[in-house]
């Protein structure tokens, strides 16, 4: 699981390892299945909605001693093209369709969705004439 923090902790635990830097931004790369972080999550659950636990990400985040970044919906998208692209050329993937899989919406439509948010991004930063 990957986290993205304005501000981190001096000392983060053992199964947090910050992935990379930038001047606004820590990327942080939490082992989910680490037993000391199961805890932690079983000490933050919480009825979220009536009938729904979890743990709410502010918790988890005040916890850590981390405050969590709002990334840009430009970054984003930019990100889940990159997603959609690995699991296109994925060997997995390629299996699943060459053993017949086919979805109603595929790989391709959601990157075109996408596209299409990239565009409207845009058009929408461009100043009016």
């Amino acid at each position: 699981m990957k986290l993205y923090a304005k501000t981190i902790a001096q000392t983060l635990p053992h199964w947090a390892t910050v992935v990379t830097k930038s001047a606004d931004l820590f990327e942080i790369e939490i082992n989910d299945e680490h037993p000391n972080f199961q805890s932690l999550l079983e000490e933050l659950e919480t009825e979220i909605e009536p009938g729904i636990m979890g743990v709410k990400a502010e918790d988890l985040c005040s916890r850590l001693g981390i405050e969590m970044s709002n990334p840009h919906l430009y970054h984003l998208v930019e990100q889940a093209q990159n997603l959609i692209s690995e699991i296109a050329t994925h060997p997995d993937y390629k299996q699943l369709l060459s053993a017949g899989y086919q979805p109603d919406l595929n790989i391709a439509d959601a990157s075109t969705a996408l596209t299409y948010l990239q565009w409207e991004l845009d058009r929408n930063q461009q100043p009016s004439l």
